[in-house]
């Protein structure tokens, strides 16, 4: 099984980024199902209904997020109306959405699971703890299951990595919108990169007009921040998965340039 995995979305620009690459993927690796974060895909902060509806039309599967999903109140009622956009299964109470889902992908069941961490982060509950619980439900029905942790700190994600290091198919970083690079396949078969990047303008910071965010850390005020759209770039982690035995086979970073 053939998986792609684009890195944060960040506004329009990542959104074309996505139309461009995801056919050019399908072409020369062929593809079984495409996921992205898309927490920042609607001007750069949550998701709207026309934003899915765009990103439906380019054949992503499913749709993963993080903290910043919460932040435009016009996309929250997709997390109920659309099993496939999940937000993290760690938040307390009783959040709308779902934090993980399965879909079937050439007859096979693959779950996917949206966890966020919580160094530097708002402390929730303990993603730990919470994928632990979800997969004593879904290994019963999935031999491959893909994470996406969102947080900032590298060593809770690599900590995550090996903790869950036999027990899914692939640990994708997010939330950092740099690329690390070092996917790899850990020694029980789980596939794993520290964070996959960005899908969005790379003349920017993290996506948003430079200065902007240097006027921010200059003065320490509030600034609006604006999607940059100059240097559009999709990075995405590819990924072959032995459907057997939920196993990652092969790995790689791949990042698509859009010409202009």
């Amino acid at each position: 099984m053939k998986i792609a995995f684009f890195g944060d979305i960040v506004g329009k620009p990542g959104r074309q980024a996505v139309e461009y690459a995801l056919p050019l993927i399908k072409e020369r690796h062929g593809l079984d199902l495409a996921i992205a974060n898309v927490e920042n895909a609607a001007a750069g902060f949550g998701i709207s209904e026309r934003v899915m509806k765009e990103l439906d039309a380019t054949g992503l599967g499913v749709y993963t997020s993080g903290n910043h999903i919460w932040d435009r109140k016009e996309g929250l009622p997709l997390l109920e109306k659309k099993n496939t956009i999940l937000r993290p299964a760690n938040y307390p109470g009783n959040p709308p959405g779902r934090g993980y889902c399965t879909v079937s992908v050439g007859g096979a069941g693959v779950g996917v699971v949206n966890l966020q961490g919580r160094v530097f982060m708002p402390h929730i509950d303990c993603p730990f703890q919470t994928v632990s619980k979800i997969l004593g439900e879904l290994r019963s029905r999935c031999r491959v299951i893909i994470v996406d942790f969102h947080c900032e700190a590298t060593s809770e994600k690599m900590a995550m990595g090996w903790f869950l290091d036999g027990k899914v198919s692939l640990l994708v970083g997010t939330h950092t919108h740099i690329p690390t690079k070092d996917s790899r396949i850990l020694p029980k078969g789980t596939g794993y990169v520290t964070d996959v990047g960005m899908t969005g303008s790379y003349d920017s910071i993290l996506g948003v007009e430079k200065e902007a965010v240097i006027e921010r850390f200059l003065t320490m005020r509030p600034v609006r921040f604006e999607v940059a759209r100059r240097d559009i770039r999709a990075d995405v982690l590819l990924a072959e998965i032995d459907e057997a035995t939920g196993a990652t086979i092969r790995i790689e970073h791949a990042q698509y340039q859009l010409e202009e």
